[in-house]
């Protein structure tokens, strides 16, 4: 197996975009994902980048990737913020994950960032056990709460 890990480029957005999908599949909210390729990549490589990426590559192909972007806490400072961390499901059980993951810790640790947040669903055991084997604290008794695109507008 021919591993690289590099940094997302503009031409990968297509192809993460498809894992976005089979991400959603899984997390079983295929309807949440309403972002365009054009608005993906616009907030990725455009004027005002929002969000940088790792990603897997097999023989070329890629396999998985960990998007991240800087969050700012008023109590913690920047943050590195894991938005979503993916790897297809022909390719896990291969160490992919373990070497993305840590990508993403040694980004947090040379961004000189005050730590590394991320979510991850109550049910999801693989996921949870993964950051187990990193001593992650895994945080009860938080709610997330949102506004879609409808409710802002109809404010």
């Amino acid at each position: 197996m021919n591993l690289n890990i590099r940094t997302a480029v503009a031409d990968d957005c297509q192809r993460l975009l498809e894992l976005i999908n089979e991400l959603a599949v899984y997390e079983r909210a295929p309807h949440e994902v309403t972002v365009t390729l054009d608005h993906f990549i616009e907030a990725g490589f455009g004027l005002n980048p929002v969000w940088k990426a790792f990603v897997a590559e097999v023989d070329g192909s890629i396999v998985g990737f960990a998007l991240y972007y800087t969050r700012y806490s008023t109590w913690k400072g920047c943050r590195l913020y894991l938005e979503d961390f993916i790897v297809t499901e022909a390719y896990r059980g291969k160490g992919i994950g373990k070497l993305l993951f840590e990508k993403v810790i040694e980004e947090t640790k040379n961004g000189n960032y005050s730590g590394m947040v991320w979510q991850v669903l109550d049910w999801n055991a693989p996921a949870i056990n993964f950051y187990n084997k990193y001593n992650a604290q895994l945080e009860e008794g938080w709610l997330n709460a949102s506004f879609s695109t409808e409710q802002v507008k109809a404010f």
